[in-house]
């Protein structure tokens, strides 16, 4: 259970309510072994009456009532405070399945890009539901039924030991084998119950990647291959799900066999003692009524043991991501007000998964209010460099600094706040069009919205539609076009009125009439901002104040748009490419 101990500072945060089950639990176990001694005193009363030590049937009969009254009130009261027990328990199990999750997602919020692209997501999903919820069964349930076995164990074992102790120890001689058999199977269940989850984490990502990639399927006519790839996995799956409860199977039979031969030797054994005059028969009745009562918690020792071990399996996985520690870490000075310079100094950048240089000693200045075009081949190293000025990464060499402040020391959250970014492959939320514009500041106004929106030039297409600012957009906003959805985004950017604006070729899917729009508004917008655009098109890039033309990782050309078309190289070809085309 050692991976399991990262929960129990949810346990002492929750410990009062605990404790109050704890004494809830233990009263209502404490009453429900007192109806053994009021069936034994029953019985006792009848074999007098039957053996003629009572001559009045009348005494009996008021001792049987009575006693049948007592049985009655007690059962009520232990199954009121078993009610109690399971509202203190259970929900306090549901409190920290609440908080756990919470932990996870905001571990998830603080982990750097580089860990999403080695985990799936399919997979980060089931840590924070299924793992989570076999998590909560040991927090809840689990604990509850081990409160009450031991509860139960102990008064009973008391009970009976204080009966006749001989008799006690005969019907004890199974539960070395109970400990053994606990012990075995508790192995396997461990074992089986990782390997469960690791398919189901499978299972689930396969499922999230053909959902999101339906229209690839469809277009590939590959529906059959993808069917049959599903059920190889599926299969696998059950496989495992019935190597795991084979384990588990065997826990409640052999508990209930256990329980059946300590019946036995307490029929016999009492049986011998009651013939010898030892004990009375109504003793051997609340012996046989107490070992009874030893099968639930025996029995359920099994489904304990299962749940822990499936717990502490789930558990794990979570610590694994838990344990992680993101990559980039804040700053401690705070900015209030950001100017917008930006320096590279010597930065280069080099992913460690893949080992791609991606930028090699860029050094550049962008001043306050100015606007910089960033232009290239693809995979030239134009949005890693956009993705260092979001600090999405840290560079490998050199360092980044606006307004002369070294990036790295200053807060994450503070900077954050100046940037307005529109990514290459923009992304849309399942919710409303206004909310996804507003999605960086909540609390615009629907006149802002709209504003932000005509800036964008999407205005006119979202008031054609049925819900106009209130259609709700599919995942990932499949329900519009390409061009839409990188204007939406830009939208999104405009509305948190930054100081610093990046564009990151957040053009290529609208026409060039519309991109010319888009470009005069932002050119108006950006007077007194910092503004990056990241661009394939000549178009985007020629009234920017400017332009930087990378190659491989390496700035080749820099300059105004004017000076550029007079100088062979990259810009000049691009630039009479694109005049051509365009006639």
């Amino acid at each position: 259970m050692k991976s399991l101990a990262h929960i129990n500072k949810y346990f002492f945060k929750y410990r009062y309510r605990l404790i109050i089950g704890i004494f809830i639990s233990i009263l209502s176990r404490y009453l429900a072994v007192k109806v053994p001694e009021i069936v034994k005193n029953s019985i006792n009363v009848a074999d007098n009456y039957r053996s003629g030590i009572i001559n009045d049937i009348e005494v009996v009969k008021y001792n049987l009532l009575c006693n049948i009254s007592f049985i009655i009130g007690l059962s009520i009261l232990s199954g009121f405070f078993t009610f109690l027990m399971r509202q203190t328990i259970i929900v306090t199990s549901r409190l920290i399945e609440f908080d756990l999750k919470n932990e996870i997602f905001q571990q998830y919020e603080r982990l750097s890009i580089k860990f999403y692209k080695k985990n799936r997501t399919g997979d980060l999903m089931n840590r924070i539901s299924e793992d989570v919820g076999k998590v909560r069964m040991y927090a809840g349930p689990a604990v509850m039924y081990t409160i009450n076995m031991l509860v139960l164990f102990s008064v009973a074992i008391y009970k009976m030991i204080q009966i006749d102790i001989k008799l006690t120890l005969y019907t004890l001689i199974p539960f070395p084998l109970l400990s053994l058999s606990v012990f075995f199977l508790s192995r396997v269940i461990h074992k089986r119950s990782t390997i469960v989850q690791e398919y189901l984490s499978k299972l689930t990502t396969f499922g999230q990647e053909i959902f999101s990639g339906i229209n690839i399927i469809k277009s590939y006519n590959t529906e059959a291959n993808m069917l049959d790839s599903f059920k190889r996995l599926s299969d696998n799956s059950k496989q495992k799900n019935i190597d795991l409860h084979k384990a588990q199977a065997l826990f409640f039979p052999s508990m209930i066999l256990l329980i059946g031969i300590s019946n036995l030797i307490v029929l016999y054994a009492g049986g011998m003692q009651y013939i010898n005059g030892y004990i009375s028969i109504g003793t051997i009745a609340e012996f046989i009524m107490y070992v009874n009562m030893l099968t639930w918690p025996v029995a359920i020792v099994g489904w304990v043991t299962s749940t822990i071990q499936q717990a502490e399996a789930s558990q794990k996985r979570i610590n694994e991501f838990l344990e992680q520690k993101p990559e980039i870490i804040s700053g401690k000075e705070n900015i209030t007000t950001v100017e917008g310079k930006i320096r590279f100094e010597d930065v280069s950048l080099t992913y460690e998964d893949t080992n791609i240089v991606a930028l090699k000693n860029i050094s550049f200045s962008i001043k306050p209010g100015e606007t910089v075009a960033i232009l290239g081949k693809t995979g030239s190293g134009k949005s890693s460099l956009l993705n260092l000025i979001c600090r999405m990464y840290d560079p490998t060499n050199g360092f980044i600094c606006i307004d002369g402040i070294n990036l790295k020391d200053l807060n994450l959250q503070e900077i954050r706040k100046h940037l307005g970014i529109v990514p290459q492959d923009p992304f849309l939320f399942s919710d409303t069009i206004a909310n996804n514009i507003k999605f960086g500041v909540v609390s615009a106004n629907q006149e802002a919205i709209e504003e932000a929106a005509k800036k964008a030039v999407i205005h006119d297409n979202i008031v054609h539609f049925k819900e106009k600012y209130e259609t709700v957009l599919g995942e990932r906003g499949i329900t519009v076009s390409g061009g839409q959805k990188q204007r939406l985004s830009i939208a999104r950017a405009i509305i948190k009125d930054p100081k610093i604006l990046i564009f990151d070729d957040c053009l290529s899917a609208v026409d060039t009439e519309t991109e010319e729009l888009i470009l005069n508004n932002i050119k108006k917008l950006s007077i007194d901002k910092t503004t990056l655009i990241v661009s394939h098109r000549i178009s985007s890039a020629k009234y920017a104040d400017h332009i930087i033309v990378l190659s491989d990782g390496e700035i080749i050309q820099e300059g105004h748009h004017n000076r550029l078309i007079e100088v062979d190289g990259y810009y000049k070809d691009l630039y009479k490419q694109q005049l051509l085309e365009k006639e």
